[in-house]
Order: structure tokens, then sequence, then C-alpha cells
């Protein structure tokens, strides 16, 4: 009899082919058509959107797109070569610039997107001898670099600084000469929480341990001038390596890290996601380096976080159970269960709102969520907006029950 690779998988198709006939399917939505930052076409009508990530409202920024359209019509739509090979262009080089200086950085390397960043970075740097230890809410672009790497993984309570520290005891005890990677992340992307960075760090470097920290969510969102969490809490000089993304507030795709560690240019030659990819296309690199200009020079991030503030505040106040405390553009609203959060998010695209169904196993704690991520772009009135429809959605369906609404604080 022949061993059906699918069959493992049987369970997760049973949950997908349970939903409802005639209802919303979250996992294949399409936007027949982007308007704004904001705004976009789903089902034939015009739809705010409050879940794509776009805190800087980027895409569709005059500067990045003109930067964009010129380098596709002078270098046209792809590389065809890897880094290493045929693509590394002169755009290429000075994006890697634009980063070292947005970090005040010597060292930046790009990769093609952020996922293969973790991918190869954590890889890389922690192999068999070594050890990896990561917060258990790491995203699963941290976990499978720890897997390629073949490193001991060793996991801490979520932003538990004791724990971590308990953690690196026992390592340090069992094998004090063993190379350490502790991998964080500035903010988390389901809830939206910070990590206590500095805490974390002092604790790491107590016990000679590399940090690297994952600023995917809160480049452009925090620090004086943008650079993330890092930045805001004042630890830069304790962290060894930043890895980033360009596909949330820079507003397109890519990743990168930097660090100023004297033998990082290694990973050009030993770094198997950079060597074995093809490079970004020549417009994307454009629109990424016109971007961190801006958030460099601009203060989208106030807008953003008052944004987030009315939201947050808002949805509290109406009686919804809130995974986070608004300390970040990311507002998780969590219910109970999960045909419920189907449901909820299904009545929500009907009512003109596009938020993200998140599910286990990829939440925290197996929790159902409906996560927002705002934008500087969003106005109060699309804000309010969502709350209306929260509010109604959540009475409709039992979750607010007789609760009063207080909408825009």
């Amino acid at each position: 009899m022949t061993l059906d690779l699918f069959e493992k998988f049987d369970p997760i198709l049973n949950d997908y082919n349970s939903l409802p006939d005639g209802a919303e399917n979250p996992f294949t939505v399409s936007m027949e058509k982007v308007l704004s930052p904001t705004t976009a076409i789903i089902n034939g009508r015009e739809t705010i959107l409050a879940g794509t990530n776009n805190y800087m409202g980027m895409t569709f920024n005059p500067e990045c797109m003109a930067a964009a359209q010129e380098a596709l019509t002078d270098f046209g739509t792809g590389t065809t070569g890897s880094r290493v090979l045929n693509g590394t262009y002169n755009s290429h080089k000075q994006l890697e610039e634009t980063l070292k200086e947005f970090y005040d950085c010597q060292h930046a390397i790009v990769f093609s997107t952020g996922y293969q960043a973790n991918l190869g970075v954590i890889a890389t740097l922690a192999g068999p001898k070594d050890y990896v230890v990561i917060d258990t809410d790491s995203h699963a672009s941290i976990y499978d670099g720890c897997a390629m790497g073949n490193a001991t993984v060793v996991r801490f309570k979520h932003n538990d600084p004791d724990n971590l520290d308990k953690r690196l005891n026992r390592i340090r005890r069992d094998d004090p000469e063993a190379g350490i990677l502790v991998v964080l992340e500035g903010v988390y992307s389901m809830l939206g929480d910070q990590a206590p960075l500095k805490e974390l760090t002092r604790i790491s470097k107590k016990h000679n341990a590399y940090v690297l920290v994952d600023e995917a969510h809160s480049i452009g969102v925090f620090g004086e001038t943008g650079r993330g969490v890092a930045q805001e809490q004042d630890v830069e000089d304790q962290v060894d390596f930043i890895i980033g993304t360009f596909s949330k507030s820079v507003g397109t795709i890519g990743g990168y890290c930097v660090s100023n560690h004297p033998k990082f240019e290694a990973l050009r030659l030993v770094c198997r996601p950079y060597i074995f990819t093809a490079s970004l296309p020549p417009s994307v690199v454009a629109s990424a380096t016109k971007a961190l200009e801006l958030i460099a020079s601009t203060n989208l991030r106030s807008k953003l976080l008052d944004n987030s503030m009315r939201l947050n505040k808002g949805l509290c106040d109406v009686g919804f159970n809130m995974g986070t405390t608004g300390e970040s553009p990311i507002a998780a609203i969590v219910i109970d269960d999960q045909d419920t959060a189907i449901a909820f998010w299904g009545e929500m695209i009907k009512e003109g709102v596009y938020v993200n169904l998140a599910l286990p196993p990829a939440t925290p704690n197996r929790m159902n969520l409906m996560r927002c991520s705002l934008s500087a772009a969003h106005s109060f009135a699309q804000i309010d907006f969502m709350l209306e429809k929260f509010t109604l959605v959540g009475k409709r369906l039992g979750i607010l029950q007789d609760k009063v609404a207080s909408l825009t604080g």
C-alpha cells in the first residue's frame, strides 16, 4: 500500500473544509484593486484595510513609487541571478549603504525576504555545536533558522528575563565554552507586545551570549529615528545583530541584517539563503532605499501611535478581551471559540473592514485572534468606522452582550 504523503494534513484539511457553505473564506481573500494604503476593493466593494502591516503607509508614497518606476525603466523587471553571480547592481550596494547609515552600523546585508534573513543569519551563525536561545513566541522564520542550522534550541518563557537567566545559567554550567545566540523580537507579531530588551540583553551579556533582535514589526514604529525597540530602549550597543524586513513599514519586500561585528562580511561567503537566491528586483531596491530615507527624516511614528491608542482604547472601552495593551500598532482581540472567530472575520468583511484572522498553531497559547495592524495613513474617521463595525459584530455574535460602546474616546 502506498503511503499518502498528505495524510498528516488531514486534521487541517478537515477544519478548512468545515467552513460553512457560502461563508467568506479568510484564507483565500482576494483584493481586486488596492486603492490606497488603507482601502481596497474586496468582493466588489470598497473595504477599509485594518490588517496589512503597512505601518508607515509607504506602499503608495509618491517618492517611493517614482523611484521604483525609474529603476524599472532603467534596469528591467529583475536580476535573474543571486548576489554572488550577476545579481548585485550598484543599487543593491546603495541600499546596504543606506541601511548602514540608517542604523549607524558598519555592516549590512540584504536578503530577498525577511524570512530568508532570519533563516540565513540564524542557521549560519549557530551550528551543531552551538545553542540558540529563543522566546517561546518566536516567529516561524526564527524556529526554521534554528532547525536549518542544527543548533541546540532552548526556549524561555515569553518576555521573562528570570526564565532566560535560568536557561543561560544551565547552558553555561553544562557547557562553559559554548557559543550562544539569544534571539529576541522587538515587537511580537501576533499580540503586538514589546520585549523588555533592556533586561533581556543585560542578562544575555552577563552570560557572554550574542544577541540578535528581529525588528520586523518595530522598524519605523519605535525609536527616535525609527530604528526600532532597541533604539527606543537604548540598548543598541548591547545588540550584536539586528534583523529587519522591507515588507512592513518600508512598504515593499525584502529583508536585511545589520551589525558591527568585524567578521560579519563572512556571511556573504557562507550563508546559503543569500548565496542561492535571486536578488531583489531593482524597482524594489529603489523603493526600499527611498522609504528608509523618508522614515529617517519624517515623524510618521507619532501619528501611527495616536491611531493605535485610539483603536486599542476604543476596543477596550466596549468590552473586548484584548491581547495587547496598546503599546504597538497591533491590536488583537481574543475570541474564545474558533468557530466564532471565523464567523467574526466573515461578518467584518461583509461590514467593509478587512482584519487578520489568526488561529492556532500560529498564535501564542492557542488563542483565536482578530488581529488589526494600523497605518499612519489611517484617518481617525476610518478608525471610528472600524470601532463601529467591531462593536456591531461583537454584539451580533453575543461577544459584547449589552456593554455600552464608547467609540471615539
